[in-house]
C-alpha cells in the first residue's frame, strides 16, 4: 500500500518525478499516520488514535479525524487547511485539493441525531475536490464527480456531476477615462 502511495503521487503531482522525491510530499505523514490511527480507533482506542493523529496534523496541516474512512489512492494535494470529519468517508482514487473541508453541519443539528448516525460526507470513487470547497452534512458526492473550487456542496451530488461557485462579481467603479488612459500608457512604457 505505502508503493501505491508513491506511485499516487508521481501520477498526480506534476511537481514529483520520482518515488523518492514523492517521500517528501507532505500528504503522505498525514495519510499514514490516519491509517494507523484509524486502527486505533476501530479497536477503541480512541485516545491513542488522537496522539497518534495530532503530530501529523501540526507537521502536515491536514486534520483527518481517526474515524474517517479513506479508500486507496487518495491524493491530499498541498494540504494545508484540509480538514476530514468523523463519520466521514472518502472512496478510492479520490483527490483533494487543499483547504477542502469534509465536514458537519454544526452542533446545533448533530446533537440531535441519534448516537452514531452519519454526519459527514460519502464521496465516492474517482472524485474531484476542488480548493477550499466545503461539502458539509450527511451528504453523497457520486463518484466520477468533480467539486469545483470554492463550492459549498450541502446536497447530493450524483455521479459525474460537476459542481461550481458563482463567479465573481465585476464592480463597475467609475474612472474618469482620462485616469484610464494615463494608467494604459504608463503600464505599456514599462515603468511598472
Amino acid at each position: 500500500m505505502l508503493a501505491e502511495d508513491l506511485r499516487t503521487v508521481v501520477e498526480r503531482d506534476p511537481a514529483i518525478r520520482t518515488r523518492r522525491e514523492a517521500l517528501l510530499h507532505p500528504a503522505l505523514p498525514a495519510l499514514w499516520s490516519h491509517r494507523v490511527a484509524h486502527r486505533l480507533h476501530r479497536r477503541g482506542w480512541r485516545i491513542a488514535a488522537r496522539l497518534v493523529s495530532l503530530p501529523a496534523r501540526f507537521a502536515t496541516g491536514v486534520e483527518v479525524h481517526p474515524g474517517a474512512v479513506l479508500g486507496r489512492r487518495v491524493f491530499v494535494d498541498h494540504g494545508t487547511g484540509v480538514v476530514i470529519g468523523e463519520t466521514a468517508v472518502v472512496g478510492d482514487d479520490v483527490t483533494i485539493y487543499h483547504q477542502v473541508t469534509l465536514g458537519a453541519r454544526g452542533w446545533w443539528e448533530d446533537n440531535l441525531r441519534a448516537p452514531g448516525e452519519r454526519r459527514h460526507p460519502v464521496v465516492g470513487d474517482g472524485v474531484v475536490l476542488g480548493t477550499n470547497a466545503s461539502v458539509l452534512g450527511p451528504v453523497t458526492v457520486g463518484d466520477g464527480a468533480l467539486v469545483g473550487a470554492h463550492s459549498m456542496v450541502l446536497r447530493d451530488v450524483p455521479p459525474g456531476a460537476t459542481t461550481q461557485a458563482p463567479g465573481a462579481a465585476l464592480a463597475d467603479r467609475d474612472v474618469p477615462r482620462h485616469r484610464f488612459e494615463l494608467l494604459r500608457q504608463t503600464a505599456t512604457m514599462g515603468s511598472w
